[in-house]
């Protein structure tokens, strides 16, 4: 029985009736397998039927694709139904199968031709639906193979070209198209002696397609963006030396463009349109040309100033001077409702006034042809507004110097002291001090130290330096020297630290020059403490120098000594050479035995240190290496590293400095009372001590590489 058609077809209907899908595909499935190939077209046709009225297209596809194998002459069945349920790029791959097969037969009576113009039309119509085919290879060998529809097909390249937003292909089969068509009147007309104004026309229009592209090409973007600032702009030189064209671009601009879609500036266009009269001495157009502009709601207040200013600009280049103040006042008018700067509920007009660009320019003005009064009733506005910058102040303030007002001025500073604070502030105090300093010198000076006792309140470290070293001055030229010494005492401490070598270098100097040489005994003892180990270095040679020029040789060794522990041998060649030349000069063969002492008992320690803490690293690694396999059982806690003796690797590396310059001062200040200095008292027993002793038995520390 199961070779019986009529049964399964039977069975087939009824399985379809009671809208079993599944069901139903298997069992087709089954009668196509177990019925013969002859009698499988009395089941395809229901088959088929069944696959175009399911609601997945994808079981639909499959199974025509076994169909057009038993079937292949029906394939335009299969397209029509592909091109149903839009699945365009398979229909246009059949398609383009079909009429690259020269034996295929239209059941439909179509021509290759037309089923040629069929695949046109779907890829050129489509682009970004058909993906599989080269759109631009086929049409283009249809070019070649329809010579006689040669327009159509053009036609159809421009479309696909159009639709996938390549406008510069469309532009060049274009004219591809009418160089083909010029070359083909040519050749007719040189062969048959036909009239020539057809061709004359023709090439009359290639030119001007060819001399039309930009236009075109800036037409297609702003079609695709109208509020596109830029473009505009562009358009507009393209019309260059046709103001009537440019008249009604820049018409058709302002009118188009929405200032809260624009890309771009919209204001500039106003302002470019102005300037396009006022070139033409058209100034009564231009007026009223930005007038218009400034009642547009612009989107960032900045539009809206800067259409002000221009305005008011274009008087001044006309010297109208005073319409240009009467301008800029209308424009920072205080509106009838005050409004915030951000506030973007607003319309941009009654936040203009707010404008510091506008101000500015309005303030320049003033300086420049107003009143005395009028001048710092605009600047005191500017500040009320609390608009200000910290260079206003500083303009509002010179403003007032050059008109001999140096209490005003003052009081301008101050007022844009109390706007701003640190580090924006930095230059108002800067030149407020200085201005001081240059205006009463000594005559007022507690209100000068005042003043600078207020500036360096909660002044950053970054720029303590020059408010300090002002300060001194001051002091240095109408104070007192003490007074100066403790403002460089002040300034060591709060200055940036990588400031405080060079702060430290001018507070030796000044100080040298004020009360001598041995006055920077203290000071270099300050700085050799608080300073890093690279500038601590520089500042022991240059105490050591000093010292010996002094006379004062046990001095000198003592801090040669000292420095000694934070150089490394292999790192400061240079220092050690230098205290090998000191000892050559000043020294004898035990003192120059004693540095060589020292050298080996510094390298030693260094390498101590060095292997010390690659046993305790490499320690550390294996047992993070041995317990990582249980972290998930055990909690670990940080530990210092610590030597066999329970000394922790960060006090070998660190050295109690103040307990060190402490015992520094005390052996300089015994040395000091002693009868004959240059003697040299060294115990017999301290040359069997330990090789971390200092070498006259007064410096005993411990020291690893590098002070905390």
């Amino acid at each position: 029985m199961h070779k019986m058609p009529r049964i399964w077809l039977d069975y087939c209907q009824f399985l379809v009736a009671q809208c079993k899908i599944t069901r139903s595909r298997r069992t087709f499935d089954r009668a196509l397998r177990a019925l013969p190939v002859t009698q499988h077209p009395r089941i395809w046709p229901l088959y088929l039927r069944f696959a175009r009225n399911l609601p997945l297209p994808e079981t639909a596809i499959r199974v025509y694709r076994r169909y057009l194998k038993l079937s292949p002459e029906n394939a335009e069945e299969y397209i029509d139904y592909l091109r149903s349920c839009s699945k365009l790029d398979e229909a246009a791959v059949r398609l383009a199968a079909v009429v690259n097969d020269e034996s295929f037969v239209s059941k439909e009576g179509k021509s290759n031709y037309q089923l040629w113009h069929e695949l046109c039309d779907l890829i050129s119509q489509n682009p970004d639906k058909v993906n599989s085919l080269n759109v631009g290879a086929i049409i283009r060998g249809g070019l070649t193979r329809f010579t006689d529809q040669l327009g159509k097909l053009w036609c159809s390249l421009a479309d696909y070209y159009i639709r996938s937003g390549h406008f510069e292909k469309v532009f060049d089969s274009y004219a591809q198209f009418e160089e083909s068509m010029i070359a083909a009147k040519m050749e007719t007309t040189s062969e048959m002696g036909k009239d020539e104004e057809d061709l004359e026309l023709r090439l009359a229009r290639f030119e001007q397609l060819i001399a039309r592209r930009p236009l075109l090409l800036n037409s297609v973007l702003l079609r695709q963006n109208p509020h596109n600032v830029h473009e505009w702009h562009k358009r507009v030189k393209l019309y260059e030396g046709k103001p009537r064209q440019i008249i009604n671009t820049y018409t058709e601009a302002v009118q188009t463009v929405d200032p809260m879609k624009a890309t771009g500036k919209p204001s500039s266009l106003w302002v470019s349109f102005a300037k396009f009269y006022e070139e033409n001495e058209q100034l009564d157009d231009a007026r009223t040309i930005f007038e218009k502009a400034t009642k547009v709601n612009y989107k960032q207040v900045d539009d809206l100033a800067g259409v002000w200013c221009e305005y008011g600009e274009m008087e001044l280049r006309h010297e109208n001077y005073e319409q240009a103040l009467r301008i800029l006042r209308k424009a920072t008018a205080i509106p009838s409702k005050k409004a915030e700067y951000f506030d973007v509920s607003e319309p941009v007009q009654n936040r203009v006034y707010k404008s510091l660009k506008v101000w500015s320019m309005l303030a320049d003005l003033e300086e420049s042809m107003g009143t005395f009064q009028s001048t710092k009733a605009v600047y005191d506005r500017i500040i009320d507004l609390r608009i200000a910058t910290p260079q206003i102040i500083i303009n509002y303030a010179m403003f007032l110097e050059e008109h001999n007002y140096f209490e005003e001025s003052f009081k301008a500073y101050e007022r844009g002291i109390a706007l701003f604070r640190w580090p924006n502030v930095y230059d108002i105090w800067n030149t407020y001090l200085t201005k001081f300093i240059d205006r009463y010198g000594g005559k007022k000076l507690e209100r000068a130290r005042d003043l600078f006792e207020q500036a360096l309140d909660g002044c950053p470290a970054k720029f303590a330096k020059t408010i300090y070293l002002l300060y001194a001055k001051l002091e240095e030229e109408f104070g007192l020297a003490r007074h100066a010494m403790a403002v460089y005492e002040r300034a060591t401490q709060a200055v940036d630290n990588t400031e405080r070598h060079h702060m430290f270098n001018i507070y030796i100097k000044r100080a040298a020059e004020i009360y001598g040489v041995t006055y920077t005994r203290a000071i270099y003892q300050k700085a050799i403490e608080v300073l890093p180990d690279e500038h601590s270095r520089d500042m022991c040679l240059r105490f050591a120098d000093m010292e010996s020029k002094l006379g004062e040789i046990d001095r000198g060794r003592a801090i040669y000594s000292y420095c000694s522990q934070i150089c490394d041998p292999r790192m400061t060649a240079t220092f050690w050479q230098t205290w090998k030349e000191f000892e050559i000069r000043h020294g004898n063969e035990d003192t120059i035995r004693e540095m060589l002492r020292i050298k080996r008992s510094v390298q030693a320690t260094y390498n101590t240190q060095v292997n010390f803490m690659s046993s305790q690293m490499m320690k550390a690694t294996t047992n993070a290496t041995g317990t990582s396999k249980n972290a998930h059982t055990h909690t670990h806690t940080h530990t210092p590293l610590v030597s066999n003796d329970g000394t922790t690797l960060s006090s070998i590396r660190c050295f109690p400095y103040k307990r060190l310059i402490n015992r520094l001062i005390s052996y300089l200040a015994e040395l000091a009372k002693q009868a004959n200095p240059d003697e040299i008292d060294i115990d017999d027993e301290d040359e069997d001590g330990d090789e971390d002793q200092g070498p006259e038995g007064k410096l005993q520390h411990h020291w690893g590489g590098g002070g905390c």
